[in-house]
């Protein structure tokens, strides 16, 4: 499907070329049939000759209904701009203009209307001139009589032409869903319509606004109900969950965790403002309008503080309304979170930042090199791609070249740290994390290289030795293990030898001793030496038994057993024996 979007002047004929190429009548409302004039958003549809389906979105043209046509003419990829023969270009027909071109509408096709009352061809080539210097540039144009049908064929065949110009929508793209219109189905329950302009939906989706998610109970597009849609295309939705007082026109049906609600972007305004900016703007995107206060940066660099969060994305085009006025202009959104402004020159700075940021993968890139580390799902929602370069981690993204850089400064905190407490292997994640100013410490691991390795919550280096004075009173012990493994020294051995409750923890985190029980350090490899023992006396056995196979005391034994059944080494039984598992 296809959707357009009409605009032009008051009685110019809009409505009236809607009906006769679709046979459909888009003025909802009888006060809008009554003074003849579309007061609220129309819509209608119709198959054109060459089998393409086209939604049209039929907008007010009275000065006073502004907000309305923009609310129409926010979603849609095209617009058919309609200028009355007998009338040609009024100051409502350059304010819609004037509004597609701070949009950036860049496909349009203009149908001078009512050449049943005077000679198009002024008309039309008045507007087309006036046309060029827009955004749409060199428009189609066509002449066309509602009334009597002249030139209906034609104006089918350029509209035609138009929709196979038109670039392919992103139905993989999230759902960002701008509602229009929300009331009340008896029997259905609430129903919402919008133009689905990227994405697909379908029944079963749960979608969220705000807050809170509500359930797709049923999809319509043009008048049927189908099981899913994809951009671009009209559709009403039926809902769950949501009652129609909670909606209106403005929200939006996202999909979940894909957008990020913002109350501040920075934007840059789409060519030169005429005099100063005003100090208050509304802000029209999608069907949305909030009131908005402007901060000039810089050149064209502009900070917008929204009255109301909107769910925005780099890349957006909003428009900007000077109240009071018909002054309309074009701002692109450059961030959705911004950085906060708080030295002197920041403004500055970060408006050349802007200015000289590309777009696409390559500003996704340099986005990423200014936040260094930021949630991938939270970049993603701010309308980045994963720039190439970049550094997954779990639920984290690091600049191009970030860990290798993080990753340099590691070795010297574990040797800072280590300088500090000798008998400690190295520090916790959590001291690393705060040197390297990390957001968390789940990234430690992604800054950790060879020969450091994380081990039980620090960050060590296996070849680290102990202080000189420590390491030779293990050593000293050890070899005395080595000669009888099972003699395990005395607490005032330990202590003769410098081995207080710091040294052996230290010798025990480095893998030299380990620790059996309070007082009892035997050497690693021990529970081999044990169970090779214990193959050669009869099964089960008790801890006597086992006592008198490895030749230790009692003091020895009975925690070693204890910790042999801990290491699934042997198993006990109910009457207090033993057996090798």
């Amino acid at each position: 499907m296809h959707v357009v979007a009409t605009a032009g002047h008051v009685d110019h004929g809009k409505s009236a070329l809607v009906r006769a190429l679709t046979g459909m009548e888009p003025d909802r409302w009888a006060e809008e049939r009554r003074r003849g004039l579309t007061i609220d958003l129309g819509f209608a549809w119709t198959t054109l000759p060459s089998g393409r389906r086209l939604a049209v979105v039929d907008v007010p043209g009275h000065e006073k209904f502004v907000g309305n046509m923009l609310a129409g003419v926010g979603s849609v990829p095209a617009a058919l701009l309609v200028v009355a023969a007998d009338d040609g270009w009024s100051a409502q027909t350059g304010e819609h203009v004037a509004v597609l071109d701070a949009l950036g509408v860049r496909h349009a096709l203009l149908a001078v209307t009512k050449t049943d009352l005077a000679d198009p061809a002024p008309v039309l080539a008045d507007v087309r001139d006036r046309l060029r210097t827009t955004s749409m540039g060199e428009v189609p144009a066509v002449a066309v009589s509602a009334v009597t049908g002249a030139g209906l064929s034609g104006f089918t065949a350029a509209l035609d032409d138009l929709l196979a110009g038109l670039p392919a929508a992103d139905t993989a793209a999230p759902v960002r869903l701008w509602i229009d219109r929300a009331f009340t189905i008896r029997g259905a329950g609430t129903v919402v319509t919008g133009t689905l302009a990227a994405g697909s939906v379908a029944v079963g989706d749960r979608l969220q606004l705000g807050d809170r998610e509500a359930a797709v109970r049923g999809v319509q597009s043009l008048g049927e109900a189908v099981p899913s849609a994809a951009a671009t295309a009209r559709v009403a939705l039926n809902l769950r969950g949501i009652a129609v007082e909670e909606l209106s026109r403005g929200d939006a049906l996202l999909t979940p965790g894909a957008f990020r609600a913002t109350g501040t972007v920075d934007v840059t305004l789409a060519g030169a403002p005429e005099g100063r900016l005003p100090t208050e703007a509304v802000v029209h995107v999608g069907s949305a309008t909030v009131g908005a206060r402007l901060r000039p940066l810089e050149g064209p660099v502009v900070r917008l503080r929204l009255n109301a969060a909107l769910p925005l994305r780099v890349g957006d085009r909003l428009l900007l309304r000077e109240p009071g006025t018909r002054r309309v202009l074009g701002a692109d959104v450059r961030d959705v979170a911004p950085p906060e402004l708080r030295r002197r020159g920041a403004a500055r700075q970060r408006a050349a930042e802007l200015v000289a940021q590309p777009g696409g993968a390559a500003g996704a890139a340099a986005d990423l090199a200014r936040r260094r580390i930021v949630r991938a799902d939270d970049f993603a929602a701010m309308g980045w791609p994963v720039p190439a370069g970049a550094a997954v981690h779990g639920r984290w993204l690091l600049a191009a070249g970030l860990a290798d850089e993080l990753a340099a400064r590691v070795p010297d905190v574990v040797v800072r740290y280590r300088r500090l407490r000798p008998l400690e292997p190295g520090p916790p994640t959590e001291v690393v994390r705060r040197a390297l100013d990390l957001p968390d410490a789940d990234l430690v691991g992604a800054v950790v290289r060879s020969p450091l390795e994380l081990r039980e919550g620090r960050v060590v280096d296996g070849a680290a030795d102990l202080p000189p004075h420590v390491q030779r009173a293990v050593d000293a012990v050890r070899t005395r293990l080595a000669d009888d493994p099972f003699a395990a020294p005395e607490a005032p051995d330990l202590q003769a030898a410098g081995l207080g409750a710091r040294e052996l923890a230290a010798a025990v985190r480095g893998g030299q001793l380990i620790r059996i029980a309070e007082g009892v350090y035997l050497a690693p490899g021990i529970a081999e030496q044990a169970r090779a023992r214990l193959t050669g006396i009869e099964q089960p056995f008790t801890v006597s038994q086992a006592r008198r196979a490895w030749r230790t005391s009692r003091r020895v034994a009975v925690p070693l057993m204890e910790w042999l059944d801990a290491q699934g080494v042997t198993v006990r039984l109910p009457d207090s024996t033993r057996r090798l598992r």
